[in-house]
């Protein structure tokens, strides 16, 4: 499984990076009925977006057609983390090769009308006939698309927010979406090959609670679910990373990295 880091800044894009997405890439065969020109049975490259954050469309064409995603799960619905869901609603509706088949988008219960409603388009049909919308359980929810299998958890934030577990090839990559400290984030990466985890907060700051996780909070969970390496992403653009990192290796003695636009990860 290869990890992409198409986006990565906090709250909204920053100077070097789009807001949240992450493309994750694995081989597998094709499955019957696909529209892709593959021979079933043939193995290809399957590709899946974890959100799709504003500016993040754009950079998004640097790594792959985006054409070619499989499906895409939003971790919520702030515009950080769906809101080019709209400009890619645009592309596969009106592309020059024509109307494309719709794929699956997972979200939060409303990501339909949200998203609707972001680009002003009545609710019905919104955004329906290019995106089949699918709802994670309100107590989480696992789906496979090609070789991934995605669990989604229910985390701790203003707003309904999921935290992704991705296995593939008996390979796991967690992504914690936003959340503030919580032992469900904890279980869910029990034992992960990555933690893709938000630092959005500092240490010696005077922060609200159940919003985001600073650097200390990740290095927390990294050592208590004993994870193989940590990455460290959503750093807003008016904090520095390195502050991130050096949290997080006060708390935890593995491997830490800062996420960085254009950064990949074998899982």
């Amino acid at each position: 499984m290869r990890l992409t880091i198409v986006g990565c800044s906090g709250s909204y894009p920053g100077p070097e990076s789009a807001a949240s997405c992450y493309l994750l890439e694995a081989e597998h065969p094709s499955e019957p009925g696909e529209e892709s020109g593959e021979e079933s049975g043939e193995t290809r490259t399957w590709r899946i977006l974890l959100d799709l954050g504003n500016g993040a469309l754009g950079q998004l064409h640097r790594y792959v057609d985006p054409l070619t995603i499989d499906a895409v799960f939003l971790s919520h619905l702030h515009a950080d983390h769906c809101l080019d869901l709209c400009g890619y609603y645009v592309m596969r509706k009106y592309h020059p090769t024509g109307a494309q088949p719709r794929i699956p988008v997972w979200g939060p219960a409303g990501t339909a009308g949200r998203m609707a409603r972001a680009y002003d388009l009545p609710l019905e049909p919104g955004m329906r006939e290019e995106f089949e919308f699918l709802e994670h359980g309100a107590g989480g929810s696992s789906v496979e698309v090609g070789p991934f299998r995605v669990e989604a958890r229910e985390v701790v934030h203003p707003v309904a927010a999921y935290a992704l577990k991705v296995t593939a090839g008996g390979r796991t990559l967690v992504y914690s979406g936003d959340t503030g400290p919580c032992p469900e984030l904890d279980d869910l990466a029990g034992g992960a090959h990555l933690l893709l985890a938000e630092a959005s907060f500092r240490s010696v700051d005077d922060n609200p609670p159940d919003l985001h996780l600073t650097g200390a909070d990740c290095g927390r969970t990294a050592s208590v679910a004993g994870v193989e390496r940590l990455v460290l992403t959503h750093v807003p653009p008016w904090h520095d990373p390195a502050d991130a990192e050096a949290e997080a290796r006060a708390e935890w003695s593995g491997p830490v990295d800062v996420a960085r636009a254009g950064t990949t990860y074998s899982v």
